[in-house]
């Protein structure tokens, strides 16, 4: 067991190479942005990676094709990252999908898509990436949730259900794989989140530049006091 005063337990980490899953032009965007500006090599996966074309230029990212709920095409995502940027050590999934209506409209093939999506691409992600990151015993893994990962809305079901289990996911493996070198964290955005920055003190929406200083504050939390969900709203929420 490593002494309290270690480095490795005292100092925030260090990143080299980035994968977002999920990807579009909003958190994930910003992610993308903040990221590179601190070094970080980036790689974006969505199904449609010809939207990625400015912001790839913009961060000098690579961006890859990837069904999240297809085991095959997140193994081969992983292998490709792997070959153009090496092996990724910081890991967010931001894929989601989320039919609504009430019970008694949705169509099942629908919902099932959604839970795939939501819940099940994310544990494909998350294995993938822990089984790189505990090689080396060094690593973070960041699940995006919602207000709907901690409480279900009327019509909102699949989605509901979909973010709830993938909080759960989240809270298991903070735990197993914490004391093995890898940081776990859930973001509830609990809030719309805008698709550009918003004026200070003026916005009802939540700020994707804001949100990413978050997740970047999270990965440069020391080890010795690492938090597994971060809870973030708009500050015109009545709680």
């Amino acid at each position: 067991m490593e002494p309290a005063s270690s480095p490795r337990n005292s100092q925030p980490p260090d990143y080299r190479a980035g994968l977002i899953v999920g990807a579009g032009t909003g958190l994930s965007a910003s992610l993308a942005r903040l990221l590179a500006r601190h070094g970080i090599r980036i790689a974006l996966a969505a199904r449609e990676p010809r939207k990625l074309g400015a912001l790839c230029k913009e961060t000098r990212a690579h961006a890859y094709a990837c069904d999240a709920a297809q085991p095959e095409q997140v193994a081969q995502l992983f292998q490709a990252v792997e070959s153009s940027l090496g092996s990724p050590d910081l890991v967010v999934y931001n894929a989601s999908a989320r039919p609504s209506g009430p019970i008694e409209t949705l169509d099942p093939a629908e919902v099932e898509r959604a839970l795939a999506v939501t819940a099940f691409g994310g544990f494909l992600v998350a294995q993938e990436a822990a089984r790189r990151m505990l090689r080396s015993g060094h690593g973070a893994i960041l699940l995006t949730g919602a207000s709907a990962s901690i409480k279900g809305y009327p019509g909102s079901a699949p989605f509901a259900m979909g973010k709830f289990a993938l909080r759960g996911l989240a809270q298991s493996l903070a735990r197993e794989l914490a004391p093995r070198g890898i940081h776990v964290a859930h973001f509830v955005i609990d809030g719309v989140i805008a698709r550009a920055p918003q004026p200070p003190g003026t916005a009802s929406m939540l700020d994707p530049d804001a949100i990413a200083e978050t997740y970047f504050h999270v990965i440069r939390q020391p080890r010795s006091a690492w938090t597994w969900e971060v809870e973030l709203r708009p500050w015109v929420e009545k709680f």
